[in-house]
Parts: structure tokens; sequence; C-alpha cells
């Protein structure tokens, strides 16, 4: 049997490899202390070369830490796109109900016609654009640069899709395709909104903004009709031994007080958060930026201000050497 084919002579030969390299990197005339310090900073620089590259920075080793967090966003991000669809239509249609069911009913029964009418022309206007708007937003294509062999005006090439980049267009991860005049890819949308898109999500955003606050509104004092009796529901049930029982209600009206109180809460909560994203878009809008775009035009304008004084400072550098 051959030595070579042997796991002791591999370990024995390991070994007197290891020995040898510490013999060459601790000299015998060196000292003690200064041979333990040059053999630490040899293998300080052995490790840095072997993964050492110039394109290394901050940003890049972020981006490994963070991959699998990545892969599970672009992964779990298009199904959770369906279930933030459903949950859309769900809640929009029990606020619907409990609108025609509990404030409807209060509303022409304790207004005058001309209020009545307001109401009903009001409703009705901001129901159907809400849905109008919700259903192209999510049915229309955000669009895409086109795949085939045509000559377009573009500005960088696409590493993932394999084509050209016009400007203002950006690669979605989760949809896996570049988008034009990208803005973010929406979940509650289960779609990017871009350039043909961008109009129906902020009307979207806009018209479910109102209507909100047209709900809170509308059903404030059936809330707190509503708040008080549960309160005072709250207080009977803490009264003295002694005391009679009140009548209790039934259940078609806890039923009403409940939806009265989801509804307040759910329409206000909305309202203010969506609120805050409508007039973020409407910011942006007014700039002509996008989201992307608001995160990346300062990092650029910071670079190319780096590059004009670098420039400046080349051309005072040749003019005095002149």
């Amino acid at each position: 049997m051959r030595m070579g084919s042997s796991w002791r002579w591999q370990l024995t030969r390991a070994i007197r490899l290891a020995l040898r390299w510490c013999w060459v990197c601790c000299p015998r005339r060196a000292s003690k202390g200064g041979g333990f310090v040059k053999w630490w900073i040899y293998c300080k620089l052995l490790l840095k070369s072997l993964y050492f590259n110039s394109q290394n920075n901050s940003d890049t080793l972020l981006d490994c830490v963070f991959e699998p967090v990545y892969w599970i966003v672009d992964n779990v991000t298009c199904w959770f796109g369906v279930v933030f669809v459903s949950l859309v239509i769900l809640l929009t249609t029990s606020v619907v109900l409990i609108v025609y069911l509990f404030v409807l009913p209060a509303i022409l029964s304790n207004y005058s016609w001309h209020w009545v009418i307001w109401h009903l022309v009001c409703g009705h206007w901001l129901l159907t654009m809400v849905v109008f708007h919700y259903y192209k937003a999510t049915t229309t294509s955000p669009g895409h640069p086109p795949k085939a062999k045509v000559v377009i005006p573009s500005v960088s090439f696409c590493k993932k899709c394999i084509i050209p980049k016009p400007a203002r267009t950006h690669h979605c991860s989760i949809c896996n395709t570049c988008v034009l005049k990208m803005d973010h890819h929406c979940p509650w949308l289960n779609n990017c909104v871009g350039h043909f898109n961008h109009r129906y999500f902020f009307s979207f955003c806009l018209y479910m903004t109102l209507g909100c606050i047209y709900c809170s509104i509308s059903s404030k004092d059936l809330f707190l009709d509503a708040y008080g009796t549960i309160e005072v529901r709250k207080d009977n049930c803490r009264r003295p031994p002694f005391r009679p029982p009140p009548p209790s209600d039934t259940f078609s009206v806890t039923t009403a007080h409940k939806c009265v109180i989801f509804l307040w809460v759910l329409t206000s909560s909305v309202a203010v958060a969506l609120g805050g994203l409508t007039l973020w878009h409407f910011i942006l809008i007014s700039r002509g930026e996008t989201s992307v775009e608001r995160h990346i035009n300062p990092q650029r304008e910071q670079k190319t201000v780096g590059d004009r004084k670098g420039r400046h400072s080349a051309l005072c550098a040749s003019a005095k050497a002149f």
C-alpha cells in the first residue's frame, strides 16, 4: 500500500508544512515579542488577501448580510399580494354594508331632504370612484420596455432582464421585470406602480381617503352613542347587588353598536394613514419624481457635486502649473 493513500501520511505532511510555515514566519534571531508581532501582521495580511476586492464597501457588505431577507421578501410578497387585495375588498365591502344597514337609515330619518340628497350623491360618487380606480390600478400594466430588438433610447442595461433600460426605468425583483417610470411595488394592488397606472394609484388613494373621512364624519354621532351605551353597560355590570339589573339590549342593538364602532375606528385609522401617503405622493408628483428617484437622486447629486469639485480642482492645479 502506498504512503500517499494513507490518512496518517497526509496528516503528518500537513503538520510538517504548518511547522515549516511557522518557522519561516518566526525567525530565530528575532526577539520573542517582535516575532509574534510580525507573525500576527503576516496572518492579518494573509487573511485580508483571501477576500480583498476593490469593489467592496459598506453597501456591498449590507447587501450580503441582508440577502436572505431580500430573498424572503421577493418570494413571499408576491403571495401576500393576493391576501392583501382580498383584505382590501373584504374591508371595503364590510364598510359599505355597515353604511347601508346602519348609517344611511339614520341619515334618512334625522336629516332634511336636501342633506339626504347630498349624502346619497356624495357617498355613491366616492364609492364609484374608489371601485373604478382600484380596479384600474390593479389590472393596468405599469409598462415595460420592449423586449424585441428595436432601437430605443436607453441609458443603461438591465443585468437581470438582459435588455436595454430607458430613462427612469427600474427592475422590480418581485415582478422580475423592468418597469417604466417605476414608483414602487404595492402589495395592496399586487402590482407595480409605474408609467401607465400611476394616476389610477394616486386617484385611488385620494378617493379612498376622502371616502374614509366622509364615513368617519357621517358616523360620528352614531359612534358616540354606541360608545356611550357600551360604557353605561360596563358601569351597570359593576352595580351594587341590591340594585335591580337594567334592561338588557337585544342582539340586533348590540351588533349595531359594535358595527358602528368598527366602522368609525377603521375609517378614521385608514384616513390618517392613507392621507399621509397621499400627501407624500402629491409632493413627489409636484416635484416630478417617483419614490425610487426620491431615494437615489440625492446620492447622484452628491456624486455630481463631488465630480465637479474634482474637475475644478484639477483645472485650477493645471492652470497654476501652466
